[in-house]
């Protein structure tokens, strides 16, 4: 099988700057990819208010769950792309191509019609304000027309930085946010079509976003050619990403979803708690991005060294990581304490927003000296194919701290906005207390990529 001029060795040099290099595009590939519905609440929240930053921020977290099935799903696909190439094993990487590929174009196809099915009884589950209800729905509505777009795009930067490039979908996330600015302010601004404008303006991006990959990759001669020929399942292949990804998945799925009970708790408290939730969420979206694009280095990196059976690199990047992550991250986290009003008001100017938001960030701002903990030890975890222990930490975060803790803290002990902020690092917490039990334990050191490849007799 061909090598491909994408590919990059991770293997080899030094751990830092190969860290560095991978980590920097794909932290500002992430943020830009943000600013999607960063930008959305932004332009609707100074043309429609609260109701419409309320929509918007609704709307949106039912898309970030269908965004986070495909980048779980798509992890794993990274994950077994990048081990297969430390490893030589380039017949085993091409079939786990064309079947995450294949798999992800008919997901895309059924969430589609499930969700437009659903979308008014999870609004209504959500308890979205009566004044915002009309803007959640118009935007949930057409985001979903988008699903095969967001699926396509994530599975073709993960196969992009599965052989190690990570500056491409920096490059295609980049020229779809322009045009995404441009049309918020056409769609929303000129025409008047509040959060419906935002909506389309949003799919219309990702559309051109995975048009670009697919145009790029025709023209390297990538070895799948998107013929009809080429869209094919390897049972094999498709049981080992689903093994891989359904675990990411999982958890991402019931991350947002704890998120989405701290949204509804905010809901039950009025417009202006919601709106505050909703642009807290979306700067805590930009505050984090350097911890995940680390972490997420940190697992393609240490794919490729586990493939090639490199565990004390593994460790070494691991270690660069954290102390990268920290570097950025504290600074993030100083900003925050300093100026809280100066954040929330580049959204909107309402008082009774930026107040319940200042009370929210005194204690949710805390996350911010945790994570970088978490997303590291899950990367190392993740990369050497144990995604089932990562989950784990993840799940048990949302669903044994996150959510009880707000609950507690938000309704029982009624500490309002202060109280629902403090569920975060709380659980952030126990997430990296977990992570950190197994790391030491060492059972990540085994391999059940490339072990298993070898055990079935499929390396070549």
């Amino acid at each position: 099988m061909k090598k491909t001029s994408i590919e990059k060795n991770l293997t080899e040099g030094s751990v830092t700057k190969q860290l560095i290099l991978f980590a920097l595009p794909f932290m500002l590939s992430n943020f830009i990819q943000s600013l999607y519905n960063a930008v959305d609440m932004l332009i609707v929240g100074n043309y429609c208010g609260p109701a419409g930053i309320s929509g918007v921020n609704i709307g949106g977290q039912v898309t970030l769950l269908i965004t986070n099935i495909v980048i779980g799903l798509c992890v794993g696909g990274t994950v077994a792309i990048a081990q297969y190439l430390g490893s030589g094993d380039r017949k085993s990487m091409n079939e786990s191509i064309r079947t995450l590929i294949t798999s992800l174009l008919i997901a895309a196809a059924v969430i589609t019609v499930v969700m437009m099915l659903l979308s008014d009884k999870i609004l209504q589950l959500m308890q979205t304000p009566e004044e915002s209800y009309k803007q959640a729905r118009d935007y949930l509505n057409v985001t979903l027309l988008g699903t095969i777009f967001i699926f396509g795009y994530n599975a073709f930067a993960a196969i992009l930085r599965g052989l190690g490039d990570s500056k491409r979908p920096l490059v295609f996330v980049s020229i779809a946010c322009g045009i995404n600015v441009f049309l918020d302010l056409l769609f929303v601004g000129s025409f008047g079509m509040e959060a419906m404008g935002a909506a389309l303006a949003t799919i219309v991006s990702q559309a051109i976003s995975m048009i670009a990959c697919i145009v790029y990759l025709k023209r390297i001669n990538f070895d799948f050619d998107f013929k009809f020929s080429s869209f094919r399942i390897y049972k094999e292949r498709f049981f080992l990403l689903m093994k891989l990804g359904i675990p990411v998945s999982v958890q991402n799925v019931i991350v947002n979803l704890s998120f989405l009970v701290l949204t509804a708790i905010a809901n039950g408290m009025g417009v202006n708690e919601s709106a505050a939730v909703g642009v807290v969420g979306r700067y805590n979206g930009f505050a984090i991005l350097p911890a995940i694009a680390v972490g997420s280095s940190v697992s393609a990196m240490v794919a490729q060294n586990m493939g090639a059976g490199m565990i004390d690199r593994a460790k070494k990047t691991l270690h660069a990581g954290l102390i990268l992550s920290y570097s950025i991250t504290a600074l993030v986290f100083v900003v925050s304490r300093i100026f809280p009003e100066q954040i929330l008001s580049m959204f909107d100017d309402d008082p009774g927003m930026i107040a319940s938001g200042m009370e929210y960030m005194q204690t949710f701002t805390l996350d911010y000296l945790v994570v970088p903990v978490v997303f590291c030890l899950n990367g190392l975890i993740t990369g050497a194919g144990h995604t089932m222990v990562s989950s784990f930490s993840g799940i048990m975060s949302s669903l044994g701290f996150r959510i009880p803790l707000a609950i507690l803290f938000g309704v029982i002990l009624d500490k309002g906005m202060w109280g629902l902020g403090l569920a975060a690092p709380l659980a952030a917490l126990g997430s990296a207390s977990i992570a950190f039990i197994y790391y030491i334990s060492g059972r990540w050191k085994k391999n059940k990529v490339v072990q298993e490849g070898e055990k079935n007799g499929r390396r070549c």
